[in-house]
């Protein structure tokens, strides 16, 4: 087999999930994420609850109004830059949802033996920017029909998935994947591969902060890769 060949073979095998029985072990805790927010300032994860523990699969309590969604297209570092410059969004981080390995690490996520996407939480305040125009800026800005890969980065971290914290936002999360599918298939494209589902209810039902360094790393490194496979449409307007 040449070296191209085995360079594909190993890419096809990154696109199939892994068993949860045959996921990485992981282990029992995760690096805390920063205290604030690079850009923003404010902080990355939300209040512990009354016994020490983060609720919502980890990302904490955040206060009235705040909301939260977590949003996976392609390679988090870019995704996360998207999203932290929304007016109405209060605070983003990095991270890995979907998967079944505890407290996975990047090193772990790339092997495709976690089951994680790189995915991005998004908290906002639903009186500046509504769920359903992240939705629509999330859709526009990745290719949601390229199952498990985005652009040249192939593998099940890149696939494209929404979760949710509430079955209203799930709704609103497929009746947004439901909108923009006409438009894609009016343009050759075939169907939305994009994982729609609650946050509790995929993998662990955790999002699990990646390290400090992946952190708005696009701010740290103004130069780094930035790569998604944007369709160039337009989501269509609602009514």
């Amino acid at each position: 087999m040449s070296l191209f060949d085995r360079i594909l073979a190993a890419a096809d095998v990154k696109r199939v999930m892994v068993d949860p029985a045959d996921a990485l072990p992981g282990r029992a805790e995760a690096p805390a994420p920063p205290a604030a927010h690079a850009v923003l300032g404010r902080p990355l994860r939300g209040r512990p609850s009354a016994d020490g523990t983060y609720a919502d699969g980890g990302i904490g309590e955040w206060d009235a109004p705040l909301h939260a969604v977590v949003l996976a297209g392609g390679c988090f570092w870019g995704v996360e830059e998207i999203f932290w410059q929304v007016p109405g969004v209060y605070t983003t981080a990095v991270g890995y949802a979907g998967g079944y390995t505890p407290n996975a690490t990047y090193e772990e996520v790339c092997t495709a033996r976690t089951g994680h996407t790189e995915a991005v939480l998004v908290v906002f305040d639903p009186e500046q920017v509504s769920l359903e125009e992240l939705l629509a800026l999330f859709f526009t800005s990745h290719d949601p029909t390229q199952e498990m890969r985005q652009g040249n980065d192939v593998g099940t971290q890149y696939r494209s998935a929404v979760y949710t914290f509430s079955p209203d936002d799930t709704e609103a999360a497929a009746a947004a994947a439901a909108r923009f599918a006409p438009v894609l298939a009016e343009a050759g494209y075939g169907p939305v591969t994009t994982e729609i589902s609650a946050l509790r209810d995929a993998g662990s039902g955790m999002f699990v902060y990646a390290e400090p360094v992946h952190q708005q790393y696009l701010h740290k490194n103004p130069n780094g890769y930035r790569c998604h496979a944007a369709t160039g449409l337009t989501f269509p307007a609602a009514g």
